[in-house]
């Protein structure tokens, strides 16, 4: 039997066991708005006395741990979804650049005849209207091929277009440039998060290890740190036996339970394309999700095409148009002069010495006459040529293709962000269903430990009132 100063004992126990509920359902209360906190319960389990002569009894109730509920799989598949919508917002920005730098929305609603013809873009258009004024300029000479003011009209049309060429590749070369400072950006941001979780992973090995409490709350602030991290780099995760988690990214360990092993830097691959890789070592990390994977396959990929591109048209400008100009013959009778100097969309120009003189414009194919216009009228046959170099595509064609190309690019990347976004909305609100608090729950647990308390402490005054009986009885 407990006797009275047995039962004063348990009755004790039962106002810590209910103190404890009521810290746990007001922890939990006042966290009911933070999105990275897994809701939290007191196991109770009832305490056992020695065998008596009516066998065990019961010696009241204690707390034996406050457990986290959460749900690693749900966990894990977040982090893994935020790799996965880094990456895709990172392709996202990208060209959102591009069409920013070309001057003008994407337009995924625009006719077939408007995408080839560039008019998604902006600076796709400029391009396109460039190239048709040019050669509508060399049929115009064509007919009149001794004017000068069409000669003049001319080279404004070509001077015009060469300006356009070079301001859309120094744009393109504005991307890659900001693209790669967003890299260095990230990488500095995920080093940052790597140091964090190295600390919270020796805070919660030596609290635990204590076996003091479990570290639910410092556990909450690592698992938001794991989901900020895999917005910028995938990795891979393993949580050993002292509760730290150790971190790996393509196959290289970044963080060892209290230590961080290795970091990550950009370093210049050739001709200013930074990339990254761990320190220490001299080769580019494979990375497949995040924000940094995505920012390289965006600036490899379509906005790299599209400057690889415009540079092919222009370069095959140059070639075409001088190669028969080079051939023609000026009102004076000069030959063998160029129509466009430079060899790609960085550099090209009209040739200055037409500009100073149009009667130099080779548009004849006889020197003895002047008022011939063979050269010319072949230069503006081009618009219609397919040519090798472009695939068999004229120029107004590749050019559509192109600019088209990085419009499905983008038009893509939003759909696969819009299906990413449903399926993280799903999966965070299952955690939610799980972890999150339900202030209407917390209120009845706070209710229900508040009343269990009152009657342990009811349970302390009648034992009281039950004692000073006793002692009395003895007087």
């Amino acid at each position: 039997m407990l006797g009275l100063l047995g039962t004063l004992d348990l009755a004790a126990r039962g106002l810590a066991t209910q103190r404890q509920g009521v810290e746990v359902a007001g922890h939990n209360l006042t966290n009911a708005s933070n999105t990275a906190y897994s809701r939290q319960r007191v196991a109770i389990q009832s305490t056992v006395g020695n065998d008596g002569r009516f066998g065990s009894y019961g010696t009241g109730s204690e707390v034996v741990a406050i457990q986290q509920i959460r749900s690693e799989l749900l966990d894990s598949q977040l982090v893994n979804e935020g790799s996965v919508g880094g990456s895709l917002q990172a392709q996202q920005r990208g060209l959102q650049y591009a069409q920013a730098r070309l001057g003008q929305n994407l337009d995924r609603t625009s006719s077939g005849s408007d995408v080839a013809a560039g008019a998604g873009l902006g600076g796709g258009r400029q391009i396109s209207a460039g190239l048709a004024q040019l050669f509508t300029a060399f049929q115009s000479l064509s007919a009149n091929p001794t004017s000068i003011s069409e000669r003049q009209v001319t080279l404004s049309r070509a001077s015009d277009l060469a300006s356009q060429f070079n301001q859309i590749d120094a744009n393109l070369g504005g991307i890659e440039t900001q693209l790669n400072e967003s890299l260095g950006s990230d990488a500095q941001q995920a080093n940052h998060l790597l140091g964090d979780i190295a600390k919270l992973n020796e805070r919660i090995s030596r609290m635990e290890a204590s076996g003091s409490s479990p570290a639910n709350d410092l556990r909450d602030h690592r698992q938001a740190k794991l989901e900020e991290l895999s917005k910028l780099v995938r990795f891979d995760s393993v949580q050993g036996a002292d509760g730290a988690v150790d971190i790996a990214i393509s196959g290289v360990s970044f963080v060892s339970s209290g230590l961080v092993s290795s970091r990550l830097e950009t370093f210049d691959s050739g001709g200013g394309r930074l990339e990254i890789r761990a320190s220490g070592t001299t080769t580019a990390l494979p990375l497949t999700g995040g924000s940094l994977h995505g920012t390289l396959d965006v600036r490899e990929g379509p906005v790299r095409e599209l400057r690889l591109a415009l540079r092919s048209i222009a370069e095959s400008l140059i070639v075409e148009v001088n190669g028969l100009h080079a051939g023609g013959f000026g009102l004076g009778g000069t030959t063998g002069q160029p129509f466009f100097v430079g060899t790609t969309a960085t550099d090209i120009r009209v040739n200055p010495a037409l500009i100073a003189d149009p009667a130099k414009i080779q548009a004849s194919g006889d020197a003895a006459s002047p008022g011939n216009n063979q050269v010319v009228l072949t230069l503006a046959q081009l618009s219609s040529r397919g040519l090798t170099a472009l695939g068999g595509q004229t120029f107004t064609g590749r050019h559509g293709a192109a600019v088209a190309a990085l419009g499905e690019s983008l038009a893509s990347v939003n759909r696969q962000i819009s299906d990413h976004e449903v399926v993280s909305t799903m999966l965070t609100s299952q955690r939610d269903s799980v972890s999150g608090v339900s202030v209407d729950e917390e209120m009845t647990n706070l209710t229900r430990f508040q009343r269990a308390y009152q009657a342990s402490a009811k349970l302390i005054i009648t034992v009281d009132e039950m004692l000073e009986v006793t002692l009395g009885l003895k007087r």
